[in-house]
Parts: structure tokens; C-alpha cells; sequence
């Protein structure tokens, strides 16, 4: 019996750890569906194929959709973390709010209730900004920078201050549309998050050994 106990021990000691924490669950408009371009070439699975890798591993969930609205993301936020219980939720929406000019009140608004949703859920968000092209005019631009940096600070949260830092005025690296980067950006993207995302990362796998 002692012999038979010894030898399930030792076969869990060697066994493969296994992540205990939640995926990354990424909510997101074209921009990290990978518009355009192949969805394996997006930054979105470059992600997943690092994360993959590492140790311990960590699943990425894409739950992107093309044309989505921050009160989109906001209405399929409920059950996808009752669907994923993610422990990170990387929260890149109000780009499509600001193309079509809506009020900044109402882009704020629909961000806070989802920062809210992600911490009454035990999870961490990882906020992502964006810019808009330069004829939106400066007070709009302006403003819509000034609510990503003041709800960074009101929950506590990182903030990616812009996706498409180096790339969106780089013709080379944007799509024809002017809006959506070439699959050759898309490692530049993922730095960009990855910078503000892997600090995350490791305060959650920090977190998780606390007794």
C-alpha cells in the first residue's frame, strides 16, 4: 500500500503544471479581430501563440467582433465571463463609437459599466485607447484621450494609451482604408500591448500563489 502510494506521488510531482488562472479574454471591435487580414496573422493569436509557450500556459479567448461598439461589448460581456471566467479581460472598444461621432459621455459611460462588470467579477481588466484620424477635430480627439486616461485611473487599471502606436501613420503598415493595419503590423501591436499586458500577467500569477 505504502509502495502504491509512493508511485501516485511521485507521478504527480512529475506531472505538467497546469495554470489555475483564468484566460485572457480579449473584447475587442476589428481592430483585434484581425479585419482583413488572416486571423492567425492578427495580434490577438500572436498572443495566444506566446502565451501558449510560456509558463505557466495561458489560454486567450478572442471574443472580437468587427464593427463592435463599446454598448455591444457591454451587452455580450455578461456571458462571456460567465461562459470564460477569464482572470484578465483586455478591453479594447470605443474606436467604431468615435467614427461615428457618438457622444463622449456615452463612450465613457458604456467603458465604465464594462471596468465595473470585470471587477465585480474577480477579474482583471487591461485598458486599450485608441486614436481618431485628425479630422474629428481636437476636441473630440482630445476627449476621447482624456476618457481612457481618466477611467485608467479611476479603476486602477493599465492603459495601452494607443493601439496603433507606431503604425497608423506609417502607409506601409495600414490597410487601404487608412484604419486597419497590414498582418506585417501586427507584431508591432502585439508589442504595444504586450508591454502594459506581460506587468499584468505577472501580478495575476503573483496573486495566485498568495495562501
Amino acid at each position: 500500500m505504502l509502495r502504491f502510494l509512493f508511485v501516485v506521488l511521485l507521478s504527480l510531482s512529475a506531472a505538467p503544471a497546469v495554470a489555475a488562472a483564468g484566460p485572457v479574454l480579449v473584447l475587442g471591435d476589428s481592430l483585434s479581430a484581425a479585419y482583413g487580414i488572416s486571423p492567425k496573422e492578427g495580434w490577438v493569436s500572436l498572443l495566444d501563440a506566446r502565451l501558449a509557450s510560456a509558463k505557466p500556459m495561458r489560454q486567450v479567448v478572442n471574443a472580437s467582433i468587427s464593427g463592435e461598439t463599446s454598448a455591444g461589448g457591454l451587452a455580450r460581456l455578461p456571458a462571456l465571463l460567465k461562459e470564460h471566467a477569464p482572470g484578465i479581460v483586455v478591453v479594447e472598444l470605443g474606436a467604431n463609437d468615435g467614427l461615428r461621432g457618438l457622444p463622449l459621455a456615452q463612450v465613457r459611460a458604456n467603458l465604465k459599466a464594462i471596468l465595473e462588470a470585470v471587477r465585480d467579477a474577480g477579474a482583471r481588466a487591461v485598458l486599450v485607447g485608441i486614436e481618431l484620424p485628425v479630422n474629428y477635430g481636437p476636441q473630440y480627439r482630445d476627449g476621447l484621450r482624456e476618457l481612457y486616461r481618466g477611467l485608467a485611473i479611476e479603476f486602477n487599471v493599465p492603459l495601452v494609451p494607443f493601439l496603433l502606436e507606431g503604425v497608423a501613420l506609417d502607409p506601409a503598415l495600414m490597410q487601404d482604408d487608412g484604419l486597419h493595419p497590414r498582418a506585417a503590423a501586427e507584431p508591432r501591436v502585439l508589442e504595444n500591448v504586450w508591454k502594459v499586458l506581460e506587468p499584468a500577467l505577472a501580478q495575476s500569477r503573483a496573486e495566485g500563489r498568495r495562501p
